[in-house]
């Protein structure tokens, strides 16, 4: 059958739909295929959503516990090896009251989970250190000898910082320490082990001990305990939150409660925390059996008509499990109600957005994507000189066309921000964007402007050129000798050696890299406003250091961080104290010598560290012709005397240096040092070490 040409157009016509009436549709069968799906499903989700809430609290709980019993473990056995190494050392004897007082109330300040420390004698005398909540101490001693049948108390305030003597009491005590378990075992054992203690001095206080003997020279001295009453456990849980009724416990392997949640306990309140919710933990563990005190196990348990989720975690402590109690109403009812409102706000809303999807769909979406589209072919074909900023009445997608305009601009500027080669390096050692690393040894260096605070002050905004220009040459001279520049931190330049690629000489290379930095700032011509050469001060220091993508998910810096790094810090701070402009580590130095010539300033104890460091000035290369000078051999010489206390040998030497150097800051240093030496004889505890006090 034929068919007229101009009627098949209408009928396609007549089918063709426009965007206007398509969007609308579409968006509208959306709406009501989503509410009704929400209708049908509700509960379900209800239901899946309550127990994945209670579960995530649940995980947050658990972890958090177990981490506080860890801690609560570590502090014990630290607090113990602590204390026994001291006695084992012969630092401190067992019969020295002072001493021991000390030690024992230092432990129990800086632990904060650590109630008792507590030592007995073979003989039956006792002596011990407990805490009185936070704000108060008591020490008592039980003396078979001195006041027999007694406990002498003396109890301390705490202070900031400190604690001050309050009171000092006698008082009768059936306690005995041979009648206890811990002490008995303890005098028989090797090693330290933990135990379960009721009886105190006190009275009775629910606690767990963690208890070995002490031996000095082959000889049983007695039994230490460090001692934590359940009554922190409980102060701890209080501090959780279990949905708004819930509760979390901590039970032992036969059910009974170690603690529960009570922000008032502590060792002078017992701990009288709410328990409602207890018969519930104890019939999920029975429920659990074997299993639940081996891993986690979770069950569904009702209670007078109310449903409650219930976990049980094992816990680091040896027959420990944490049993968390959450009712699922807390849950499944708020979310049944916001599932109700939803569905209704989707149908008034389905109404309304396929109105006015109509109109915006034909002159609001449809031209002002079809611009958008055409920019993305833009930067797909990587020509970002032909990509353009495109108006439109939708937001976002004016921000969409803004955002795509900004991308090819910031494309191009890309080179500025980050370093090329090093991410080319980086993807060539298949280093993943994402945070990780690995310990490496590699070498770190430090520069700053000498007075920059000043300088900065003073001259303001007209500071920026000059800083741009000192930037430059110093970063021009790291990257020429294979340095990886990691970070500006004002007029600082932090740059380190050895990674990513690999450098044997990294040392030697971060050497040369300084000497020519500082070369370049004195044929810079650059000064100040008052003008005065810029001075740069520069600190070098080697080891092993983490090496990687370091920060979060969202941002990352490939950096390097650890103790060497900020020992290269302080050392750049160092050269201020010294007159000197660049020091090196002991560690650069061993790595580099007989390639660098260097002058031994001293030993040192930079700021955050109490070990003796030895510091070197970095004099220059050997290979660019730098030769052994008479003054570095004197200066040496006498620093050897000064450190075996020959004071008036060693002066003469630092004066030898003077001599020959008349403005040689160390050397003028040292030689006022051993004139106040000679003058008043250090101690016996001196050390020749120089405590740097600032950063």
């Amino acid at each position: 059958m034929n068919v007229d040409p101009g009627r098949r157009l209408q009928a396609i016509a007549r089918l063709t739909v426009s965007i206007r009436l398509a969007v609308s549709a579409l968006v509208l069968a959306a709406i009501l295929l989503t509410a009704a799906l929400s209708s049908l499903l509700w509960w379900r989700t209800a239901e899946a959503t309550s127990r994945q809430l209670a579960s995530t609290i649940n995980e947050q709980i658990v972890a958090a516990v177990r981490k506080e019993v860890s801690a609560i473990v570590d502090e014990a056995r630290a607090a113990h090896t602590a204390i026994r190494t001291l006695f084992l050392q012969n630092v401190l004897d067992t019969r020295e009251a002072d001493k021991r007082e000390f030690v024992f109330l230092s432990q129990l300040q800086s632990q904060a989970t650590i109630s008792w420390v507590a030592f007995g004698w073979p003989d039956g005398s006792f002596f011990a250190a407990h805490k009185l909540g936070d704000r108060r101490l008591e020490m008592m001693e039980i003396s078979l000898t001195d006041h027999p049948g007694q406990r002498r108390v003396d109890e301390y305030d705490v202070v900031p910082g400190d604690i001050e003597f309050a009171s000092r009491r006698f008082e009768p005590t059936e306690f005995r320490v041979a009648d206890q378990a811990w002490f008995k075992a303890g005098l028989t054992a090797d090693d330290p082990q933990w135990f379960r203690v009721m009886d105190h001095p006190t009275g009775e206080r629910p606690s767990i001990a963690f208890a070995g003997p002490i031996d000095v020279y082959q000889e049983r001295q007695g039994v230490l305990a460090v001692v934590i009453e359940y009554t922190r456990l409980a102060r701890f849980l209080s501090q959780l939150e279990v949905g708004r009724t819930g509760t979390a416990f901590i039970v032992d392997d036969s059910g009974e409660l170690v603690a529960a949640p009570d922000k008032e306990a502590d060792e002078l309140h017992p701990a009288r925390g709410d328990i409602t919710l207890l018969p519930l933990a104890r019939a999920a563990l029975e429920q659990a059996g074997e299993a639940g005190r081996k891993e986690a196990w979770r069950t569904r348990l009702t209670s007078r008509g109310a449903a409650y989720e219930v976990a049980l975690t094992p816990l680091p402590f040896p027959g420990w499990s944490l049993a968390t109690v959450i009712p699922e109403a807390e849950f499944l009812g708020p979310v049944e109600t916001t599932l109700h409102r939803l569905i209704l706000g989707l149908a008034v809303g389905a109404v309304l957005a396929a109105l006015a999807s109509a109109a915006l769909a034909r002159s609001v979406i449809a031209a002002p994507l079809s611009r958008v589209v055409g920019e993305l072919r833009h930067v797909e074909a990587f020509a970002l000189e032909q990509v353009r900023r495109h108006p439109s009445r939708l937001k976002e997608i004016a921000s969409l066309s803004g955002a795509i305009a900004e991308m090819a601009s910031g494309l191009s500027a890309f080179r500025k921000f980050i370093p090329a080669d090093l991410v080319r390096g980086l993807l060539r050692q298949g280093v993943e964007a994402r945070p990780g690393g690995s310990i490496q040894e590699l070498s770190v260096m430090f520069i700053d402007i000498a007075g920059f605070t000043g300088l900065s002050e003073r001259m303001g905004d007209r500071v920026v050129p000059l800083l741009s220009r000192y930037l430059d040459l110093t970063s021009e001279i790291i990257v020429a000798n294979g340095g990886t520049i990691d970070k500006f931190i004002g007029d600082a330049v932090m740059a380190f050696w050895g990674a990513p690629q690999p450098q044997g000489d990294h040392a030697l290379r971060c050497c040369r890299a300084a000497l020519a930095c500082r070369r370049a700032m004195d044929e810079s011509g650059l000064v100040d406003d008052l003008g005065q050469p810029l001075q740069i001060r520069i600190g070098i220091n080697s080891g092993r250091m983490l090496v990687g993508n370091i920060g979060s998910e969202l941002r990352l810096n490939y950096t390097v961080i650890g103790d060497a790094v900020n020992v290269a810090s302080r050392l750049e701070g160092a050269n201020k104290s010294y007159g000197t402009r660049i020091l090196i580590g002991e560690a650069t130095e061993r790595l580099a010598r007989g390639a660098v010539l260097t002058r031994e300033i001293e030993s040192i104890a930079v700021y955050g560290r109490e070990e003796g460091l030895s510091v070197h000035e970095l004099v220059g290369i050997l290979d660019d012709g730098v030769t052994e000078a008479g003054w570095i051999a004197d200066y040496e010489h006498g620093l050897a005397h000064y450190r075996a206390r020959r004071f008036a040998v060693a002066l003469a030497d630092f004066e030898a240096v003077l001599e020959q150097r008349a403005h040689d800051r160390p050397a003028a240093l040292m030689r006022d040092r051993c004139r106040q030496f000679i003058a008043a004889a250090p101690d016996d505890a001196w050390r020749p070490i120089a405590a740097l006090t600032s950063k």
